[in-house]
């Protein structure tokens, strides 16, 4: 077992397991690597393409490594009719990124998300959990320069 995933012994080898052992990766790596799919692998005893197929099916699981600032753009109801969608196609514009995806210097990710539970500051995004609310162009940018400047 490789060193760097030993704490995965906590989480136990039992196959049925292997969604605990995919989450206790991803709550240390904040995604689910290469490396650690075949680690996971080995530690289960199954075959990576099985490690492979539960990580496509579950959509929690991330592949990419998140950026150091994670955005997340709110898609509810509220959001959507006050513009969010407009919101994350100026932030794509903006970073050169999809939702999904990190930026190359992985200084920002871009996430699009079901509610952020702050409709009256419709539309809203997130960056590292602190929320920002009534955007527009114009403040969303102000607040991708903050966080540029860090």
């Amino acid at each position: 077992m490789n060193q760097k995933y030993a704490f995965l012994e906590k989480v136990g080898r039992e196959p049925s397991n292997l969604i605990k052992g995919l989450q206790a990766v991803q709550g240390v790596e904040g995604y689910v690597s290469d490396e650690s799919i075949v680690a996971i692998a080995d530690y289960f005893g199954i075959p990576v393409v099985e490690v492979e197929g539960v990580l496509s099916f579950y959509a929690q699981f991330k592949r990419v490594k998140p950026g150091k600032y994670k955005i997340a753009v709110c898609d509810g109801t509220a959001c959507h009719i006050k513009g969010s969608t407009q919101v994350e196609e100026w932030l794509t514009r903006e970073l050169g990124i999809k939702s999904g995806e990190t930026d190359a210097r992985g200084h920002f990710s871009l996430e699009t998300v079901a509610c952020l539970g702050c409709c009256s500051l419709a539309p809203v995004m997130s960056v590292n959990g602190r929320v920002y609310g009534k955007l527009d162009r114009k403040s969303m940018i102000k607040i991708l320069k903050e966080y540029e400047n860090k």
